[in-house]
């Protein structure tokens, strides 16, 4: 049943959506360095590797500079109109034809790169290869506003490793340990409520028993005790 809506509902996005896709690959390609489309090899169900479409909104080299895959706020590899498509997880619309293609689902924790990926325990790595990773998920919800907590004495990769990616990680678990139908329909519902309005806390009281965060992490993510 997930695995046909998921269908239904890419499909349905794609056709809603596209109106405004065609803009943003005319204006990608005519600005920045030219590039419309950011292919990156992401790890999948099974420990799979597939390539995740994205719209370009970094450097061409972007992987290979700094932090590599981690993002930081303000980060100078990002393009001008990177940034407004970041922000708006505009960005994110291509895949939908990951979701076609039965690389990811519409919910699910989100596909990593290896460096990512590597962060997480090894324990937490067995499980969320379980399922396909998501165009949106528990995970995502949370720290949707990652790149703005990674700023200031936040912005290195040691916190990342060491604060953000375990907690992550146990969010994701918790995902994998509760999934159905039901969690699928309400992250799709608190993913849209999110976007509209970026500093709710529904999350906290839509999803019951999510893992708490830590000190550090409770006040960025609107932890509601």
């Amino acid at each position: 049943m997930e695995r046909f809506f998921d269908i239904f509902f890419s499909g349905l996005a794609l056709l809603v959506f596209s109106p405004l896709l065609v803009p943003i690959v005319l204006i990608l390609k005519f600005s920045g360095e030219g590039e419309v489309f950011f292919l990156q090899e992401r790890i999948g169900r099974n420990g799979e590797i597939f390539k995740l479409f994205k719209f370009a909104t970094m450097l061409k080299d972007s992987p290979k500079i700094g932090t590599k895959t981690v993002t930081m706020k303000g980060d100078p590899r990002v393009l001008p109109v990177g940034k407004f498509l970041r922000k708006t997880k505009i960005n994110e619309l291509p895949q939908l034809l990951n979701i076609l293609f039965g690389d990811m689902s519409i919910i699910g924790p989100r596909p990593l790169t290896s460096q990512t990926f590597e962060a997480y325990a090894t324990s937490t790595q067995r499980i969320i290869v379980q399922v396909r990773p998501g165009l949106s998920g528990v995970g995502s919800i949370i720290f949707r506003d990652e790149e703005e907590i990674m700023h200031g004495v936040a912005a290195s990769l040691g916190f990342y490793e060491n604060i953000i990616a375990p907690y992550k990680g146990a969010l994701e678990e918790w995902f994998v340990s509760n999934k159905s139908l039901y969690i699928y329909f309400v992250a799709i519902i608190v993913t849209v409520w999110s976007v509209l309005i970026p500093n709710t806390k529904i999350a906290w009281r839509a999803f019951k028993n999510l893992p708490e965060p830590s000190t550090e992490l409770k006040q960025v993510l609107n932890y509601i005790d």
